[in-house]
């Protein structure tokens, strides 16, 4: 049996402490913005804000490019009616996405509700709701739907329709290139045959439900509206619409690719698995015929795969954001690796465990394609967390860069798999010692005796049966008996065709001898403890590659971290500057009664509207107290504005107030308060407030 060098062992060690290092720089981020899924970073009316009059129009800002309908942004009153106009303004200028709702003049007071809905660059439905209030807040009916957009039934069906077709492509493209460049002779195995043609049939439906669902998905969610044909004509003419159509289109190109793998070039491999003859040129020309064959195969395969994976890429988050011209590329390298190597494995899988024996060529070949296909994940990975994350605090603080952890951590330890697959691949015997080589022509003599059939009946099939290299140990271990064929008649003693039974008898003898070689295979081959050891190595692999791809398919329908964090800073900023600001301002003039506690309100706290000021004063023990005088400005340095004086008038004891008090820009203001309790005791503290 074969051994591993040590200076091999440690190169393969080296090698995937690499990849992991690789993997996990990949997180490192710069600070360049970059969106996708677009998330509303603005609007005025401000959410929450009261205005003194009707606007004349409501606006939204986004993040990103989105698609929007003369009915995406409606406007309710507090009664619950729509009172915008119904049709969309398109104030987008150079990078600002804006979209606004004419009103009509003459709104009465009261609190009015806004539900916007639209669909992102990134193809990602989005919706939300706020209120604004004129002349004062006030109760409303008004109902928003709860669903939101891309949710419910019509949202698990599309989800699900995803995954599906993230999963088709990946057995498609992935174990059409384990078959053109790992092992030939899979492309006569059934079990290969039959995940591919699967992985295209996965594609394909998965593809005509996402077409189908588009509508509702994007609009009602009403599940009844994938018969609306007239939503189905206006997605066809959507980016989305058009990725899925192209998508179709490339299936049928795949499917005459698929029928020419496992058919003539199937059959050529067949035919150059037989014994040449010596005086003929036939050899060499079939020889010729295969090269040319594979090569048009993998022109065209490449091609095909290429366009596929375009489709995900012109439609979904590379599409938008920062670079999309290089974005878009990636993607692509980025989807081919992966199903390079994780279609190669499921091809792998079905190979080791439904099929004849693997040859430790493929095995290394594939582990070689899997190794380039890591380096370029890792390439490609390293680009799209610096456009999607952006920070380390992104990686904990949202769930984009949570997920990306997860699915981080699922590549090092496929990785690290995939290296004990590695090991095993290394002892496997590929030629069998002198003593195997008797014991098996032993056995096969006695076989022939009892399974004369059994390779008629494979090469029947058109599969190749390359049988499982053993060791002289393992041949001993599974040796048949000598004794074993007595125990079924001979095809010669069975009885003449006028006998009734004869017929049945011939059919259970010809069962017999099938079921004999088929255990008799099976046994060699799971005896082989290396083919053991690799089995269920790449079975663990084939596990822990399952959840990376559903990881994967949910990080792309997640919200991008760079976005995530843009908009709870426009969030927190948005309610910090449109609520009251609240001040508690100690404050000690030095004379006697000098200590106290001065609480400043300031509502609605946001410039360009007249705000009222009321300022409160209490002793050590909160009794309120008067004092000689009080005097508040307002100074915005960074813009040279102020001081802005505000003298409030005396209201009660220990109350002032001032109303109409006017600030002009949004910003960052400082506030100045001074406190005199006698002729000569007085002091001034200074305050920062937000003024939205």
């Amino acid at each position: 049996m074969a051994t591993t060098v040590p200076g091999r062992r440690r190169s393969a060690a080296l090698r995937l402490l690499a990849v992991a290092a690789a993997l996990f720089g990949a997180l490192l981020g710069g600070a360049v913005p970059a969106a996708a899924h677009a998330a509303l970073t603005g609007s005025t009316p401000a959410q929450g804000s009261v205005v003194d009059r009707a606007p004349e129009q409501v606006s939204l800002t986004f993040s990103e490019g989105v698609a929007m309908g003369d009915d995406s942004i409606r406007v309710l009153d507090p009664k619950g009616r729509r009172v915008d106009r119904g049709k969309l303004r398109d104030l987008c200028s150079g990078d600002t996405v804006k979209y606004a709702a004419g009103l009509p003049p003459g709104l009465a007071d009261g609190t009015y509700t806004v539900a916007w809905q639209a669909v992102s660059a990134d193809s990602h439905p989005v919706s939300g709701a706020f209120t604004f209030s004129v002349g004062a807040p006030s109760e409303t009916t008004a109902a928003v739907p709860e669903q939101e957009a891309g949710g419910g039934l019509v949202g698990a069906l599309y989800g699900v329709a995803r995954y599906l077709a993230y999963a088709g492509f990946v057995l498609l493209a992935g174990g059409a290139v384990f078959v053109l460049a790992c092992r030939p002779a899979a492309a006569g195995v059934r079990s290969v045959q039959r995940l591919i043609v699967q992985g295209w049939a996965v594609l394909t439906g998965s593809t005509v439900a996402m077409l189908l669902l588009r509508t509702p998905y994007t609009g009602s969610g009403e599940l009844a509206d994938v018969f609306d044909l007239g939503g189905l004509r206006q997605v066809l003419e959507t980016k989305p619409g058009v990725a899925l159509v192209s998508r179709l289109l490339l299936l049928a190109a795949a499917a005459l690719f698929v029928a020419v793998l496992f058919g003539a070039y199937a059959r050529a491999q067949g035919a150059g698995s037989g014994a040449p003859d010596p005086g003929s040129t036939a050899p060499a020309e079939d020889g010729r015929r295969r090269a040319d064959l594979t090569l048009g195969l993998a022109i065209g395969g490449v091609i095909v795969a290429v366009g596929l994976a375009a489709t995900w890429a012109m439609a979904e988050h590379a599409s938008t954001g920062l670079q999309p011209g290089i974005a878009m590329p990636v993607d692509v390298l980025h989807l081919l690796a992966v199903a390079g190597w994780l279609g190669g494995l499921a091809a792998l899988v079905v190979s080791l465990y439904w099929g004849p024996a693997v040859e430790r060529t493929a095995v290394r070949r594939f582990s070689r394609l899997a190794f380039c296909s890591v380096l370029v994940l890792v390439a490609t990975g390293i680009y799209q967390s610096w456009r999607q994350v952006g920070t380390w605090r992104a990686l904990t603080d949202t769930t984009y860069g949570q997920l990306l952890l997860l699915k981080t951590g699922l590549v090092v330890l496929l990785v690290g798999i995939a290296w004990t697959s590695r090991r095993w691949t290394a002892r496997l015997t590929e030629l069998r010692t002198p003593a195997a080589e008797k014991q098996a022509s032993g056995t096969a003599a006695v076989d022939a005796q009892v399974s004369g059939t059994a390779a008629p009946e494979a090469a029947s099939s058109g599969t190749s049966m390359p049988e499982a290299p053993v060791s002289a140990t393992t041949a001993s271990q599974t040796q048949v008996p000598a004794t074993e064929p007595a125990q079924v008649p001979a095809p010669e003693a069975a009885a003449p065709d006028d006998d009734e039974g004869g017929a049945d008898r011939a059919a259970q003898l010809a069962r017999q001898r099938a079921a004999l070689s088929t255990a008799r295979t099976k046994r060699i081959r799971d005896a082989d403890p290396e083919r053991l050891g690799l089995r269920r190595s790449v079975l663990a692999e084939a596990s822990v590659a399952v959840v990376l791809l559903v990881v994967a398919t949910v990080l792309t329908a997640t919200e991008p971290a760079r976005t995530e964090e843009a908009v709870k800073r426009t969030a927190g900023q948005s309610a910090a500057a449109n609520q009251p600001q609240v001040l508690t301002i100690p404050f000690d003039t030095g004379g006697p009664r000098g200590k106290g506690t001065a609480r400043l309100d300031l509502d609605p706290g946001r410039s360009g509207s007249a705000n009222e000021l009321h300022l409160r004063i209490s002793d050590p023990s909160g009794k309120t107290m008067d004092v000689a005088e009080v005097k508040v400005s307002f100074t915005q340095r960074a813009q040279r504005l102020g001081p802005l004086p505000v003298v409030p008038g005396h209201v009660s004891e220990g109350h002032w107030s001032a109303a109409g008090v006017q600030l002009p820009v949004p910003g960052q203001w400082e506030l100045s308060l001074l406190v005199r309790t006698s002729d000569i005791d007085q002091v001034t503290e200074t305050r920062n407030v937000k003024i939205g």
